[in-house]
């Protein structure tokens, strides 16, 4: 009641697992929580989080009538943001939500929506493992018909695509000593992996992403396979269902020397896959810089 009579938009849920469900399905500006909570504790869920590649700078306070030194440093050695003592004071719990808040918003190099590392983590990836000349294959992620389908849907819509998207690629991407998933911008995402697992992952993204593409539209479209939008000349027409176009670079034939190389192979791999009917992935089988 105090937080949202502080104009904040507060869920409340009564266990940890509650929690974790909730700060999943919608992920909030931050999260508060309880160290003594039924089913899972406020380290459990604070590890929980931090281990997920969404959510792992989601801010965390912890509350804690046992507010011991020891609890404290096991909260933040976890990840948590602060750990507070109760009796709480709640001008400084306040003071201490925003200022977190405004910390996060200014340091973080992530996308709002997705909570995925943006432009500059992908940059600093990409180039740091050319310099360590380890393997790499860079997936270029992008969505069919996505226009159409905010046309017709809305951007509410459109928005719980890209968190879809978003989880597919975390879930079938990662598991590989360089495996990374970042949000460019819009529907364009990038993932790293190793050239030996890059196939097996894109086969997996866009298996997962078709399997979850009906739940996306009404019981009429599914049935019809398609959706009535207008095109970008403003004309009405038929556009099929939305799927995903996977481009993918690597240096397995031959090196891959900076960023800007890796950007115009992937959008050029990226714009083939998209040519393609339906869900499909374009691999750079060139052996040399100079092949077209």
């Amino acid at each position: 009641m105090a937080l949202e009579r502080a104009g904040f938009r507060v869920t409340a849920v009564a266990d940890g697992q509650a929690a974790l469900d909730a700060i999943r399905a919608d992920p909030p500006d931050i999260a508060v929580l309880d160290l003594k909570m039924p089913r899972l504790d406020g380290f459990a869920v604070c590890r929980a989080l931090r281990e997920d590649p969404l959510l792992e700078n989601l801010p965390v306070v912890i509350l804690s009538a046992a507010a011991t030194h020891e609890n404290k440093i096991e909260g933040l050695d976890l990840g948590a943001d602060d750990f507070i003592g109760k009796p709480v004071d709640l001008r400084e719990l306040l003071a201490r939500l925003r200022m977190i808040i405004k910390r996060t918003r200014q340091g973080l190099d992530a996308n709002p929506l997705t909570r995925l590392p943006g432009n500059l983590s992908i940059e600093s990836r990409i180039e740091r493992a050319l310099a360590q000349a380890r393997p790499l294959a860079v997936l270029y992620v992008d969505l069919n018909q996505f226009k159409a389908y905010n046309d017709a849907y809305g951007y509410d819509a459109g928005d719980r695509v890209l968190r879809a998207l978003s989880r597919v690629l975390v879930d079938q991407i990662r598991g590989g000593p360089v495996d990374f998933v970042g949000h460019i911008g819009g529907d364009d995402f990038i993932a790293l992996s190793t050239p030996e697992r890059m196939e097996a992952a894109a086969q997996r993204v866009c298996a997962a992403f078709d399997a979850a593409v009906p739940a996306f539209y009404s019981a009429e479209d599914r049935a019809r396979g398609s959706i009535r939008a207008k095109d970008r000349q403003g004309v009405a027409r038929d556009f099929p269902l939305l799927s995903v176009a996977v481009g993918i670079c690597h240096n397995r034939d031959r090196p891959l020397t900076g960023f800007a190389q890796v950007a115009a192979l992937g959008a050029e791999l990226k714009k083939a896959a998209k040519a393609k009917p339906g869900s499909a992935y374009v691999i750079d089988r060139r052996r040399d810089l100079d092949s077209r």
